[in-house]
């Protein structure tokens, strides 16, 4: 792998959930597919995450995305997510952030009303529709991965918190689900850092008493992300969520520790994960429309698509929509003088 000095990148939002595109600077990464790639940066190259999403050049509700050459002769390019503290097998928020720029760019080329293209994701082959109006990605629909519920109304002990009742669900990640009601939370903005605090404490909780890995890839294992979960705001909405992204790990005899980075957006894998644990309780059918909103008053809609299996659990295979918006062009330099090449975090925001 070579890292030229300077990196190129496009930045956009979907929802308002941030996702950084490195678009050049990165000639190309080992790997016979997507996932060794994945895990090649996670093992031997994860200056370049650190490098991107840790200050100066980043902040923590930041995601990043490594457009690469496609290994699948079905895809039409491959990419790489990079967050905080992992490499996830798959993001819709990035998705829809990655499909924008290929198509908004010129990357891949866009027809329109609609252009269908096939993204290499770490966690298999993503089928993405846009739908496209004088130059521009007005939604973006992708099937995801399938989605699948581990736990149903398990009880976890949360030091502080005591004893919560959660589902854990795979989406493109393993979810911790918790109703936002136990904790007297609306899920507003105002409660950012109750609802941070409250999302780390239970994440931290069910990694430790709720071990989950993915039957057909063991890389992918362990609760890294949490959902609170609560009625919908608006009436042409099904339900409203706020999904907390890990910055670091929880250290149970420092509260500084206990915090995490909101997303912005309804979050495409969160919902994925969401509707995986309702069709399980037979409270979300087949082909039918799930409106899903974020702390922003964004929404991405859902629908499940048709039944499957995944090892021993019955799954779903789920798409969503939702849309994204470049926000800029960047070039990132290294100077060889700096002193701080993989960035720094600092306990005040991190």
């Amino acid at each position: 792998m070579r890292i030229l000095d300077t990196i190129q990148a496009v930045e956009a939002h979907a929802c308002g959930e941030p996702g950084r595109v490195i678009v050049g600077g990165v000639v190309d990464v080992p790997g016979s597919t997507m996932y060794e790639k994945m895990v090649y940066l996670q093992t031997h190259a994860d200056g370049l995450r650190l490098r991107m999403l840790r200050e100066p050049r980043g902040y923590p509700v930041l995601c990043c995305n490594l457009i690469l050459p496609p290994t699948h002769p079905e895809a039409d390019a491959g990419f790489v997510i990079m967050e905080q503290t992992e490499y996830p097998g798959m993001s819709g928020t990035n998705t829809i952030c990655v499909a924008t720029v290929l198509l908004e760019t010129g990357m891949v080329a866009m027809k329109e009303p609609f252009t269908d293209l096939t993204l290499e994701a770490p966690a298999g082959l993503i089928r993405v529709r846009a739908a496209c109006a004088n130059g521009k990605v007005k939604a973006v629909t992708f099937q995801n991965v399938p989605a699948f519920a581990v736990y149903l109304d398990a009880e976890i002990e949360v030091p502080h918190l005591g004893r919560v009742v959660v589902d854990v669900a795979y989406g493109g990640m393993f979810y911790v689900i918790a109703q936002a009601e136990q904790f007297n939370l609306h899920l507003t903005p105002d409660e950012g850092a109750e609802i941070a605090r409250i999302g780390a404490m239970i994440r931290a909780a069910a990694q430790e008493q709720l071990p989950v890995v993915h039957p057909e890839n063991p890389g992918f294992n362990g609760v890294t992300i949490s959902q609170l979960s609560g009625p919908a705001h608006h009436p042409d909405s099904d339900m409203r969520n706020v999904v907390v992204v890990a910055t670091g790990q929880v250290d149970w005899d420092k509260p500084s520790t206990w915090t995490g980075a909101i997303d912005r957006s309804p979050c495409g894998t969160g919902t994925c994960a969401r509707m995986a644990t309702l069709h399980a309780r037979g409270r979300l059918a087949l082909n039918q429309d799930f409106r899903h909103e974020g702390i922003l008053d964004t929404v991405f809609t859902g629908r499940l698509l048709s039944e499957t299996q995944v090892g021993p659990y019955p799954a779903v295979v789920p798409a969503i929509t939702g849309r994204a918006w470049i926000t800029g062009y960047s070039k990132y330099v290294l100077d060889a003088e700096d002193p701080f090449p993989e960035g720094f975090t600092v306990s005040d925001i991190w």
